[in-house]
């Protein structure tokens, strides 16, 4: 039994977990900086976790970052250790890629700040208003961002999976092209998907956790497991556990 990592060329890691190797998996849906709630799910998924023997996962689903009041704390959170007797794999969200990409300096930083990211620029202490007009094109506002973000948010952030395989239960953030091998998945869809998964399901023989998409209540089906239930508006925030092939529902807020 065992995990392996896998990074095609062009591509960001994907992750295959041989079945069996943990007694339990719990899926958490988009942070999106809500600590506390996240500290609240993470002591009900210990609590839940203590009722079963064996190695257990927390798997995150991404979006830890924008919206919500407290994205430094999150980040800083989920790159210390995960709590005791869990491993813990963190995908990464469109929100945390297009972080990113702004930090390096894409042109297309517009879409980054236009959605949350000045909450997650005052998290870091970060003056807003002092440095000019919030657009991609501002040099010195970019160059401040750099200089309060950590290195190490930038590391774990980059280091970030897409895709974790657990038999035929796949964990991404958005979703998969429906019908398209999983070996032949692309990041983009793994990251941005939306209406043609929702509408049309995986089209292959798997069961899809996923966030991305705000809902009041998650969403367990056949084929579809959504977690992401809008945790920055509702309070909400969400997780699936999946043991023996069986998925179960543990929320907070």
């Amino acid at each position: 039994m065992g995990t392996d990592e896998v990074q095609q060329d062009g591509l960001r890691p994907r992750v295959t977990i041989e079945p069996g190797t943990y007694s339990a998996i719990y899926a958490v849906g988009d942070v999106h900086g809500c600590l506390e709630p996240l500290l609240a799910l993470e002591d009900k998924i210990k609590e839940d976790a203590s009722l079963r023997e064996g190695r257990k996962l927390i798997v995150m689903l991404g979006d830890y970052i924008d919206r919500g009041p407290q994205s430094a704390a999150v980040l800083y959170h989920l790159s210390a250790a995960p709590p005791v007797g869990f491993d813990r794999i963190c995908l990464r969200g469109n929100h945390d890629d297009a972080f990113l990409d702004y930090l390096k300096g894409d042109p297309a930083g517009d879409w980054y700040l236009e959605h949350g990211a000045d909450t997650t620029l005052r998290s870091y202490g970060l003056d807003v208003e002092a440095h000019g007009p919030f657009v991609g094109s501002n040099f010195a506002l970019r160059q401040a961002v750099r200089s309060v973000v950590p290195a190490s948010h930038v590391e774990f952030l980059e280091a970030t999976a897409v895709m974790v395989t657990v038999g035929a239960d796949v964990f991404v953030h958005a979703g998969i092209r429906p019908g398209r091998p999983l070996v032949e998945q692309e990041d983009e869809d793994l990251l941005w998907i939306r209406r043609s998964f929702l509408d049309l399901g995986p089209g292959l023989p798997v069961r899809v956790f996923h966030g991305h998409t705000p809902m009041r209540e998650a969403f367990v089906g056949p084929d579809r497991v959504s977690l992401d239930t809008h945790c920055y508006k509702s309070g909400r925030l969400t997780a699936a556990r999946l043991s023996d092939g069986e998925v179960d529902i543990l929320s907070v807020g």
